[in-house]
């Protein structure tokens, strides 16, 4: 394929994600809850429904764009015989103190110019497809039904109109909105504006709040603004996408579920989150955590858990024709039945915040010692323990330096919260982990190819470790430092400057395109070792890979620079932010210094 970019933008609140393409198309949208069915999946199967506007005159062209630092999506539709615009979004607001999230969505259609006429299309599914929603005009909405749930769908224009699918003149705004349940407030179309008024303030003046440098603001805006859409509200739960299946490369069977939380990828988004100033995400996060029940046995924790804690997420491969004709469908995800050690450092590094970052008020901080003494003791239990890894090897587990990484780190981090608590004794078995995993990282060094390679024995290079420099563990103007970065580029990277993740055959071969934050990490690296002009070079080119609305997808394919996997990606959005901070922080020295 010689161009490939996913053509739609995102809208939600935190109860859902709607996938809106450039024709103003609803390709996806889980209904209830973040890994429910899609109730609109066009986007891996047309018999999954769709939500569509359809013009009677032939297309010249669209365009979609956000309304300014909102989650807020605006689509132009232009014809032969005129234009019109659609403007989607759900609810978000405070009212009367509290946060409102209602789990509607909104859609304004605006006549521009000429003459069009249109229809509308709404073909909910459910079960995967297998389920058809059918309509029922009642006196004021239309009712879709299914056995879990109802969509009260409510509209100025003629109902019956809709559920016949007959063209009509747009010559007025016309408001549409799906309701979990039907709104007190009349007419719709006043209720809708009021609500975009007050979604829309919410959007920018959370955008206000964030603390963004001046490199690359827009595209860490956009980026916020994408990763706050992936947590869910009601649990603090951080999904990794809101798709499942996209394949990372076209054929290659790597077609995975992300709709759940990786404790792994919670981490690092809100690593990002904290980085732009933001608190929030991180409170309700550390209640998610606090409430997963680790396993009867041993206590440990899986590597992911649905946005609801459950811990069961059984695999399972769907007769649905997929992206492009890309197969197997997957919904579930094995990896929780994996050992990921890593997870438990990254519990300890998400936390920290909350213990020392004094801008967050004392009534908000989380002074769980049980959690700190339980995730110690789950390093000490995995300490030397071979396992899968973060790239969720399938067929076999290593002793990862990556994971030895994450002891390093969370062990030191814990060090720093029971320093804040006064715990000695704690801190002196953090101090002891911190010891064992430094000697366990040190074995994966490997003197002939200058650089940590993979696992300990192994020769496989991998791009994760660039967090050696980018954590702290190496100093960035050691000899160490500059030999490992050096292998890493000379194995990893492209011409392009785009870094695989590894190169060697795992369980579906080699992988064929380029892991974006990959490239990021080594972006952040650059930008620690004082390589700021070779930083902020190849950050502009990465960033020249979003999407039309400034969205990343989790692989790139380098030479064409398709985008590729599922979309948008939480881990792509993270590196972004975080280099930008880096290459900020640097900035700001240099002028200084």
């Amino acid at each position: 394929m010689k161009h490939h970019k996913y053509n739609s933008g995102i809208i939600g609140n935190g109860s859902f994600i709607a996938h809106i393409n450039t024709n103003a198309e609803i390709v996806w949208l889980c209904w209830p809850n973040f890994d429910s069915s899609p109730i609109f999946g066009s986007l891996l199967d047309k018999k999954c429904g769709n939500f569509s506007i359809i013009p009677n005159t032939n297309l010249i062209r669209t365009s979609q764009v956000y309304i300014e630092n909102t989650n807020i999506l605006r689509t132009e539709i232009h014809t032969e015989s005129g234009s019109f615009a659609v403007i989607d979004f759900a609810p978000r607001y405070y009212e009367n103190g509290k946060l409102q999230y209602k789990r509607n969505l909104y859609r304004k259609i605006i006549p521009l110019e000429g003459e069009v006429k249109i229809k509308i299309r709404i073909s909910p599914t459910y079960d995967y497809g297998m389920e058809t929603m059918f309509p029922k005009v009642l006196s004021d909405h239309i009712l879709f039904d299914s056995a879990e749930f109802k969509i009260h769908t409510v509209s100025n224009v003629s109902l019956n109109q809709i559920v016949k699918e007959n063209f009509f003149h747009l010559n007025q705004p016309i408001f549409i909105g799906l309701f979990e349940s039907l709104p007190n407030e009349s007419p719709i179309d006043n209720y809708i504006e009021s609500e975009f008024t007050k979604t829309k303030s919410y959007w920018q003046n959370w955008v206000k709040h964030c603390t963004i440098p001046n490199f690359a603001q827009k595209q860490q805006i956009r980026s916020a603004l994408c990763l706050k859409l992936h947590q869910f509200q009601d649990t603090g739960a951080i999904i990794a996408s809101s798709t499942t299946s996209l394949p990372e490369a076209p054929g290659s069977g790597r077609n995975w579920d992300y709709r759940y939380c990786w404790l792994r990828d919670g981490f690092y988004t809100l690593y990002a989150l904290t980085n732009l100033g933001q608190f929030e995400e991180l409170e309700m996060y550390s209640q998610y955590i606090s409430n997963l029940t680790p396993g009867a046995a041993d206590g440990r924790y899986q590597p992911l858990y649905s946005i609801f804690g459950e811990s069961i997420l059984e695999e399972k491969i769907l007769s649905l024709d997929g992206y492009l004709g890309n197969k197997p469908v997957r919904i579930g995800n094995s990896a929780y039945t994996h050992k990921q050690n890593d997870a438990y450092g990254q519990i300890l590094l998400s936390l920290l915040p909350l213990y020392l970052d004094e801008r967050i008020p004392e009534k908000n901080r989380f002074h769980n010692l049980n959690l700190i003494r339980n995730i110690l003791n789950k390093i000490e239990l995995t300490i030397s323990e071979s396992d899968a890894g973060l790239w969720e090897f399938r067929n076999f587990s290593q002793k990862h330096c990556y994971t030895f990484l994450f002891h390093w780190v969370g062990a030191k981090a814990a060090k720093e919260i029971l320093q804040n608590l006064g715990e000695t004794e704690l801190q002196k078995k953090s101090e002891l982990l911190m010891e064992e995993a430094e000697k366990n990282i040190e074995s994966c060094f490997d003197s002939t190819l200058g650089c940590y390679t993979q696992a300990q024995g192994k020769k496989d290079l991998d791009a994760s470790l660039l967090q050696l420099i980018t954590l702290g563990y190496l100093d960035p103007k050691s000899e160490k430092a500059k030999s490992h970065l050096k292998a890493i580029e000379e194995t990893l990277k492209t011409e392009e400057g785009f870094l695989y993740r590894y190169l060697h055959r795992d369980d579906f071969g080699k992988p064929e395109t380029t892991f974006l934050v990959c490239t990021f990490w080594y972006i952040e690296a650059l930008a620690c070792m004082d390589r700021l002009d070779e930083a902020i070079q190849l950050f502009q080119i990465v960033a020249d890979h979003a999407n039309h609305v400034g969205l990343f997808s989790e692989d790139i394919e380098s030479l064409s620079g398709n985008q590729w996997g599922n979309f948008p990606q939480t881990y792509s959005h993270v590196g972004l932010v975080n280099a930008a901070h880096k290459i900020s922080e640097k900035r700001t020295k240099s002028l200084y210094w």
